[in-house]
């Protein structure tokens, strides 16, 4: 079991302060350009300062990459000196700053995409309202990706940040290639799970080898993923155990799995006896670090998922209670704003991205 204000150090030698982390959530403040605002600079360095790191919300890698509207982009180097100006306000009072990069891949649309197609792993629609059927990306589209997630990452290290982490949760291009429902490829890039897991296992190669050739002292670099999907076919708790397996052995310095519910059990009947993350922690045995989220509300939350992760990611506490952490660590629980009043944005700093979002995720929480 870790005690939350303990510090923690990666296998790239960054020690963190204590083990609680700023999940990554969207805000939808940038530039129509994925330039970040001021505004989205003062958000995170209000929330920031306590918790032990700061995992950004989605920055996409290339312009075909773009999820939504207000988007962070780390797809040019016109970007950096503001990306470099978010990762010093996060840095605050020894908080270290994780840039997270990704590829919505068909989890967008044309109208997000000025008119351009959707690409994915196979032509297959997500199994949501409006989704449009996405185009395949061709071998030389594959390796490109792979390049932008590298290049992606060379521009988080000139701008200041402390890591990287890979999106592959949500249902988002690394996901889609992963799973048998949007990859039906028969080349190399699909077919059966290992095959389906190739370019996943490149892009942490190529992006953990840069690192190392950059010279860049104490980066890290985390993967997130989903555990199950609802699709059929779709990924099973099964195939996240292997997936799990195969990024331990990779030059990885944490795992973070994405979960509403930080004790959910898994849809699989063959893994109803512990929550997820247990099952998930002792197919890693201490390769690599597990960070878990899902609804951390209080101390004895916390505690709870510290018994079988590694660090605990708070989200909707911490918008609504910027002095969550230092709260919990003050044993001043009594103190925390649970219910978040409209009149309350300008002080948190919250957007409509932001606000839209927790309407969303949290309806009873909002006053």
């Amino acid at each position: 079991m870790a005690e939350m204000q303990t510090t923690l150090t990666f296998k790239r030698g960054l020690t963190v302060k204590n083990r609680l982390v700023m999940a990554p959530m969207t805000t939808k403040m940038s530039f129509y350009d994925g330039v970040v605002t001021q505004d989205e600079i003062d958000y995170y360095a209000l929330h920031s300062g306590e918790v032990g790191m700061v995992i950004t919300g989605a920055a996409n890698i290339q312009a075909n990459g773009k999820g939504w509207e207000g988007e962070l982009g780390v797809e040019a180097d016109y970007q950096i000196p503001n990306l470099a100006k978010l990762a010093a306000a996060i840095k605050k009072n020894g908080t270290k700053a994780i840039l997270q990069i990704f590829h919505a891949g068909r989890m967008t649309d044309r109208s997000v995409l000025r008119g351009e197609l959707p690409v994915s792993a196979s032509a297959v629609a997500a199994q949501r309202a409006g989704a449009e059927t996405p185009r395949e990306l061709s071998e030389i589209e594959i390796q490109q990706v792979i390049e932008n997630f590298k290049q992606a990452t060379l521009r988080a290290i000139k701008a200041g940040f402390d890591g990287v982490e890979l999106h592959g949760a949500n249902t988002y291009l690394l996901q889609q290639f992963f799973s048998p429902h949007s990859n039906r490829r028969t080349d190399q890039w699909g077919g059966d799970r290992q095959k389906r897991f190739r370019l996943i296992e490149k892009v942490v190669q190529v992006v953990t080898q840069e690192v190392a050739e950059s010279g860049a002292e104490n980066f890290i670099v985390g993967y997130r993923f989903s555990p199950e999907e609802i699709e059929t076919p779709g990924i099973r708790f099964e195939d996240t155990l292997y997936l799990v397996d195969q990024l331990s052995e990779l030059a990885l310095d944490y795992l973070h799995v994405s979960l509403s519910q930080f004790d959910r059990i898994a849809q699989s009947p063959d893994y109803h006896e512990r929550p997820m993350i247990a099952y998930l922690q002792a197919k890693i045995a201490g390769r690599v670090p597990l960070i878990a989220v899902g609804n951390v509300q209080t101390k004895a939350d916390i505690t709870t998922l510290l018994q079988i992760a590694d660090l605990a990611a708070v989200g909707q506490s911490l918008l609504i209670d910027p002095h969550f952490v230092a709260k919990i660590f003050n044993d001043q629980e009594e103190l925390i704003r649970r219910k978040l009043n409209r009149y309350d944005l300008d002080e948190l700093k919250i957007g409509n991205g932001v606000m839209s979002f927790l309407e969303q995720m949290m309806p009873e929480r909002i006053i």
